[in-house]
């Protein structure tokens, strides 16, 4: 591979590694705090379906993007209402909120645009479109350092941008802030932190709406940013990957962003590879390999991920003791 293939695809992995990215974040701040967030599928594909359709309507990428975090903020409290203030199963909870958002979407695009359950087709104008960087016309006859400040560190849009900035920043506030610390306490000890006089539901609360703000985001990125329009099931197992880089990463910022650069990085090769002849074996059905990053995240859970513990109070209903 020459050396702008070999950038084209380290540049298409930042760009699919984004949304997964955001998810883990969202997930990381809810579970840390003791709230399963099996519900990240639904969220991201509420926050994509509104984004696309607020664009549409009135032409404005920023509110597309308000309203695509304040719906993913909504349904990360009512999940929150169903788990913390009703005690429900938070495993049901999720499922029920991935289920419901996953046929209300396309039931509302059908009934409002009449494209088969899709959004029109969204203008430049409506998105967040890539980012030209300074220098960049300086920049691109030089051998080696063009096409990677060009191809590579620019030409991502404002959300990829983002994603970058929020993962030392939210490592930070985990680990060197009081909320940080306390949102931790609230996920391994609740009652500790009960007896300490703070509000375990307010704690809870509050990073499930954290988690819905970063989950927006990734939801918002697929349908305005690297996407032109909301698609039935576009979100494509993405809330689930992201989980499952949760696990991976044992409940950590940085090896569970690691996991999604990994799942990223097989998807963006495996357009490369599709149609292409390998040694030996020839040409790969197209099957097998878009079914590769989905495969590479079974192999890392099954075999590489060893004991994983997660928060001790994960799950499990807050009841205040007298």
């Amino acid at each position: 591979m020459s050396l702008v293939d070999i950038l084209s695809v380290l540049a298409a992995t930042l760009r699919l590694a984004t949304p997964l990215v955001l998810a883990t974040l969202g997930g990381l701040i809810s579970e840390r705090a003791g709230v399963i967030a099996l519900g990240l599928e639904g969220m991201m594909l509420a926050s994509a379906f509104t984004a696309a359709c607020v664009a549409h309507v009135t032409g404005s990428p920023w509110l597309a993007l308000a309203s695509g975090l304040g719906i993913s903020m909504v349904f990360s409290l009512i999940h929150g209402f169903a788990s913390i203030s009703q005690r429900g199963d938070q495993v049901v909870s999720g499922m029920a909120l991935n289920i419901l958002v996953a046929g209300l979407c396309p039931s509302l695009g059908l009934a409002w645009f009449q494209q088969g359950g899709q959004t029109p087709a969204l203008e430049h104008a409506e998105r967040f479109m890539p980012i030209t960087l300074p220098l960049a016309e300086t920049l691109a006859p030089v051998p080696v350092l063009g096409p990677i400040w060009n191809n590579l560190i620019g030409g991502h849009n404002l959300i990829v941008y983002l994603a970058i900035v929020l993962l030392p920043l939210t490592a930070w506030v985990l680990y060197r802030t009081a909320f940080g610390l306390r949102l931790r306490a609230v996920g391994e000890n609740p009652h500790a932190v009960d007896a300490a006089g703070l509000s375990v539901a307010a704690m809870r609360y509050g990073a499930l709406a954290v988690s819905g703000i970063l989950v927006g985001l990734a939801g918002a990125d697929l349908s305005i940013a690297e996407g032109a329009g909301f698609g039935r099931d576009m979100t494509a197992g993405r809330g689930y990957v992201a989980l499952a880089a949760l696990i991976f990463g044992k409940w950590r910022p940085a090896p569970a962003v690691g996991a999604c650069l990994l799942f990223a990085f097989a998807d963006a090769l495996q357009v490369r590879l599709q149609g292409v002849a390998l040694p030996i074996v020839g040409v790969v059905p197209v099957q097998i390999v878009e079914a590769l990053p989905y495969g590479l995240t079974v192999l890392l859970l099954a075999g590489f991920v060893g004991a994983a513990r997660a928060p001790r109070a994960i799950g499990l209903p807050f009841v205040k003791t007298r």
